[in-house]
């Protein structure tokens, strides 16, 4: 029988696993809540919430293993899920991903280096957290965060007084705004045999806290890229993580710092499908079913470009050279990721070391 995947959540990243699984003969199954769930296209739907003990019994029943698609997911859900059937990556990944003093604090116990950062447990916490890290800072939600939501740069204890009220009087993250030369991030996977690869270090632009460009591999990465891959793989033994998992950077004079990871397919890996001699969604697949893992190569450089809001017309999209569409089947709506288009990248002067 075809091998079975459930996925906790039914957005862009499930569909793209869902058909990454097509050509292998695996069939996924999701569950999410929205009656248009844009994987619902490709894959069986459970609607339900993230909660509904029938819904996970359903998206449960039957599965090889589940996974998610995004780490806002309740953990009790993955918790749950894990009684009857293999959750990978593990619940602990989930629950480290969704606060950010744990992610912190998993980063500083592996060594990994990041911006100076502050717990702000309430407002009296600030002047002191401002004092460690320094103005202009970074308050960030532990909780719930994504695409720039739950953040507000301040410049004085009552821009960040201000900002504790906007932010919903939660505990909350300072951190040293970095100077950064450029955002990075790369992509590591990890079987369930113990086995690790990684993908080139992409590079990314971002506009409003959105992605909205990603080159990779990475033009002058040099020994960042052996760095990168080293950080990524403690994370990853650290948490017996298996799966996909993406760890974002920023460089700042010529070294690298860890923003923060997510563990799971990412965004800034959607060249991957084209550019790759093995997908960042096929590779998350083969390793939660406890398949070899594929090479992880770079076909080429390609650019990724985020389709936001309403795209244009797919004349036009496909007019590009070389473009590889992908639209999501989500409906258009303001700052929206609705699809994505690849194509090959070239640059005078930029040496082409892809592996």
């Amino acid at each position: 029988m075809s091998p079975v995947v459930g996925i906790l959540g039914g957005g862009q990243l499930a569909r793209m696993l869902a058909l990454a699984g097509v050509p292998l003969g695996i069939r996924c199954r999701v569950l999410d809540p929205a009656p248009d769930a844009c994987a619902a296209a490709v894959a069986e739907h459970v609607q339900a919430a993230y909660d509904d003990p029938a819904g996970l019994d359903r998206l449960a029943d039957g599965a090889d293993a589940v996974t998610f698609e995004f780490e806002n997911v309740p953990a009790a859900a993955a918790e749950r899920l894990s009684a009857r059937v293999t959750v990978r990556p593990s619940p602990t990944s989930l629950a480290v991903s969704q606060d950010r003093l744990a992610e912190k604090r998993l980063f500083a116990e592996l060594d990994v280096p990041t911006p100076d950062w502050h717990a702000v447990d309430g407002p009296q916490d600030l002047a002191r957290a401002l004092e460690v890290v320094g103005v202009p800072a970074v308050l960030k939600t532990r909780r719930l965060g994504y695409d720039g939501h739950g953040q507000r740069v301040v410049a004085s204890r009552a821009e960040a007084l201000e900002a504790w009220d906007a932010l919903g009087a939660v505990p909350l993250l300072a951190e040293r705004r970095v100077p950064f030369s450029r955002e990075l991030s790369v992509l590591v996977v990890r079987g369930a045999d113990g086995a690790t690869a990684a993908w080139p270090l992409a590079e990314n632009r971002h506009e409003g806290g959105i992605l909205r460009r990603t080159t990779a591999p990475a033009p002058d990465r040099g020994s960042l890229q052996g760095e990168a891959e080293a950080l990524g793989r403690r994370i990853l033994e650290r948490l017996d993580h298996v799966g996909v998992l993406a760890l974002e950077l920023f460089e700042e004079d010529g070294r690298l710092l860890a923003d923060e990871l997510a563990p799971r397919v990412h965004n800034s890996g959607h060249w991957t499908i084209e550019g790759a001699t093995t997908s960042q969604f096929e590779n998350h697949l083969r390793a939660v079913l406890g398949l070899p893992l594929g090479a992880t190569t770079a076909r080429g450089a390609w650019e990724m470009e985020n389709l936001l809001g309403t795209p244009p017309p797919l004349p036009e999209l496909l007019g590009r050279p070389g473009a590889h569409v992908h639209l999501y089947g989500k409906a258009p709506r303001p700052g929206r990721k609705v699809g994505h288009v690849t194509s090959p990248w070239t640059s005078a002067g930029v040496a082409r070391d892809v592996r």
